[in-house]
Parts: C-alpha cells; structure tokens; sequence
C-alpha cells in the first residue's frame, strides 16, 4: 500500500523538486563547450528585454547576477545600475562577460566565478537586487540557495524558470521513439517551495511570443535545445526526421514550429 498524504501542508516540496532532478540524468550541461554561441542563440528571442524591463533598477542599486553567462543580461543591467556581480561556474563564460564589457568600456562589472549555490551573503555581502536568469532549474539544494539569496536581496529577488511549454517538442519527440523523458521539476514546485519558506511571490508569464527560426535542420539539431550525447546514432537520425516533419518554411524563409517557442515564467517579490 502506498503513503497517502491527506493534508497539503504535510507535502515536502523541495524534496519532490530534488527527485525530479535525480532523475533527469541530463540536466547538467558543458557550460564552457555551450559558451561561445550561447549569446547568438540568446538573441533570438525577446526574453531579455521582456525581462529587464520588469526589473525595477536605479542607478543608486547594487545588483547580483546568480548564473551570469556571458552577459547578455548582466551587460544591460550594468548600464542601468551602480555596479553589478556577475557570477557563473563557466570559466569561459566569464571570459566572453568580461571582454564584453571591455568591448563597452563598462567598468561597474565584479565577475565571480563560482557555483551560484555556494554563494551567501559571507562571500558576496548584500545586494539591492538579486537576479538567477533561467539559472536556477537545475539547482538540487533549492531551499538553501533560496535561503541564500533572500538573504543577501535587500530590495528585490527575479528569478526565471522553465514554464509548461518550455520543453513541449522533446516531450513529443521522445514519445514517438517510445523513450522515457525525464522533465525537470515544474515551475509549480518551486511556487509551493516559496510558500512553505513564507515568501509569496508575484507570478506571471514573460509571453515570449516568438517562435524559435533556423536555416537549416543541421542548425535545429546544434540549436542547444536537444542533448545528442544522451541520444544513440539511430535515435540521432530519428530526431532528424522528426525535425524534417515538424519544421516548415515560414515566411521569413526560416524553419520553424509554432510549438517550438521559449517559454519562462518569472517570479519576483519584494523585500
């Protein structure tokens, strides 16, 4: 007979949250191999701008940016601020961050690099805002870090997740080779996570919009968006027909699916 839960407050979400992981053996990714075409790919939708523009910055804020990249947040947010850490576990990410911003002659930019779940207010002090861009849906230890960030946030805390469409054409895909797809923990635990901790969040979609465009299927393939070191050679010519019967020209003269669109749902709360 198998336990049954008859109270809600009784469900340990975090501990929920962390199972998903476990079992989503690909969640962790070569940031530093991702790295050098990671800001061409971010540029191809309005994710960034929808989300700066929900981030309410003044040139007198300190601001942390947990999980960095190559600064394709970080760089704008810096202009906006009085100074911002940027911190990433990708040496490589890091590197491309900094040249950017020499590049620009922005000198209000601290890089760390570092595990953004080891960082606390006794290594980085506070912050007026806190920032984990599309940083945290991997992150197993998910009260603590929260704990953490809460923490060092004196203002406010922004953190984007995964939404219930993020992932809607591997889903399928997976399916039509009859393979078990592991997801990672919907954006809803981490709602209920928030709650149980006694911080009741403002929620909304960010409402992308746009569909994710390609030249050519070889380009779908290396998009980022499918783990072929998870997938055999046969299921790697699976996957390039799937993309062939999915993906039509549309007319920008591009390759696209109307289901193959970003989809982040952004939490935010004042302190």
């Amino acid at each position: 007979m198998t336990n049954q839960i008859n109270d809600p407050e009784d469900i340990d979400w975090a501990y929920f949250w962390a199972c998903k992981l476990e079992a989503k053996k690909d969640r962790a990714k070569d940031w530093n191999k991702a790295a050098p075409n990671f800001g061409k790919s971010a540029k191809k939708d309005d994710y960034h701008n929808k989300l700066i523009e929900r981030i309410d910055l003044s040139k007198e804020d300190t601001l942390l940016d947990l999980g960095c990249g190559e600064g394709s947040i970080t760089i704008p947010l810096a202009k906006k601020a009085k100074s911002v850490t940027g911190v990433d576990s990708a040496y490589k990410m890091i590197e491309i961050l900094n040249e950017k911003a020499k590049k620009e002659n922005i000198d209000n930019i601290k890089t760390i690099e570092e595990d953004l779940t080891k960082i606390t207010m006794n290594n980085v002090g506070a912050h007026d805002i806190v920032v984990a861009s599309r940083s945290l849906n991997g992150v197993l230890n998910i009260k603590e870090t929260i704990t953490n960030i809460n923490e060092i946030a004196n203002k406010y805390v922004y953190i984007t997740l995964f939404g219930p469409n993020n992932w809607k054409l591997e889903k399928d895909f997976y399916q039509s080779i009859n393979k078990e797809y592991f997801e990672f923990p919907s954006h809803r635990y981490f709602f209920n996570i928030l709650v149980d901790m006694k911080i009741y969040p403002n929620v909304e979609n960010l409402n992308i919009g746009n569909e994710r465009e390609y030249t050519s299927i070889e380009e779908a393939l290396e998009s980022g968006k499918w783990r072929l070191d998870t997938l055999n050679d046969k299921e790697k010519e699976s996957l390039y027909k799937y993309l062939e019967d999915i993906l039509d020209e549309n007319e920008n003269g591009k390759l696209s699916n109307p289901n193959d669109k970003a989809d982040w749902v952004l939490y935010w709360w004042k302190k």
